[in-house]
Order: C-alpha cells, then structure tokens, then sequence
C-alpha cells in the first residue's frame, strides 16, 4: 500500500474549515500525537529518505515504518504501520528493544491533530489539520492506494489541494523541519 500525502503551510486554519464544512467532510476527534523516531545502526535514514518511529496517540501505539519518496511532486512512499498494545510500558518496552539492537533515538515531534475524512472521485480522502509545536501549522492530505491506482490518486489529491486553496507543497517531513530548527540535531 503507497502512502500519496501532500503538505502544506497554513497561516490560518477557517478559511480551510469553511471549505471542508461545504465538502461535508467527516471531522473525528481531536487528538494528541507523540511520533519518536529512531536511527538504525547500518545506515543514515535521513541519507536514504527513510523513517521508523513509534506513533503515541493516547494510549493507542503504533510503529510505522516510511520508505522514500518516490516522486518530487508528492510525498508517496511504502508505509508499513502495525499496533502495539497499548499504554505506556509496550511504547517504552518496544523502544528499548530498538536501543538493544543499536537503533538511537533522534527526536521525538509532538503534534495537536484534527483529521477529517470526504470520499473524492472514489478514494477517501482524509485532511490532517496539524500544529506542530516547534514547527508551524500544516494541513496534510493523504490518499492510502495501491500502486495500480498511484496516477489517479496523485491526481485526486493534487485537485483537492486546488480546491481547497493549498499552495506551496512542503516535501519535508514534520521531523526533518523539527531538526532544521532545533540546529540538526
């Protein structure tokens, strides 16, 4: 499964509401996000466009795994996400484990979500409007598809974008912008 997602900078997020309450889009529940992300001994992720991090939303823990970016124009790359169980002690018990097979962490970036959901020209659609603590205020769009169905649902969401009056793609992950300010780290 591909991963198509564009991002964008936001100054301000009502007027995107407006146009997302004319989509009849579905809104869920606002969340709280902590992603902690790590490097693995045998390569530099950052070199090869790569990520692994533990995903914290509440209780709830996933790992996801990012491969590269496959094209300049949207952020579509292989995602692999699996649960953990939930709580505390299976996040900090998993990222032991990494640490005991060399991986270190890197950062862990710290985001506000609201995510709602429309069906566009048969894909759903689901529109991420994040604040980054550290980093800025972004809307994320994001179509899951099969490598069949890439062409079309790049498409699906570059008009989308349009339509909703997103301008000026930002390719670089929350966690590279979060780097950038923090000096590199």
């Amino acid at each position: 499964m591909l991963e198509v997602e564009m991002k964008f900078p936001v100054k301000d997020f009502k007027k995107l509401e407006a146009r997302l309450a004319v989509w009849q889009a579905r809104q869920d529940e606002k969340r709280e996000d902590a992603d902690t992300y790590f490097k693995p001994p045998d390569r530099d992720f950052a070199t090869t466009d790569e990520a692994l991090r533990i995903r914290r939303i509440g209780e709830a823990n996933f790992v996801t795994y990012k491969g590269p970016k496959i094209d300049s124009h949207t952020k579509t790359r292989t995602e692999v996400e699996v649960p953990l169980a939930p709580g505390n002690k299976a996040a900090e018990d998993f990222a032991k484990l990494l640490e005991h097979l060399r991986y270190r962490l890197v950062a862990t970036v710290k985001k506000h979500r609201r995510i709602f959901h429309v069906q566009r020209q048969g894909f759903p659609l689901e529109i991420s409007l994040d604040e980054v603590p550290g980093v800025g205020a972004f809307a994320e769009l994001e179509i899951q598809a099969e490598e069949d169905q890439l062409e079309k649902a790049r498409a699906v969401l570059t008009q989308a974008a349009k339509e909703l009056g997103l301008e000026n793609s930002e390719r670089r992950s929350y966690l590279e912008m979060f780097l950038a300010r923090q000096g590199g780290k």
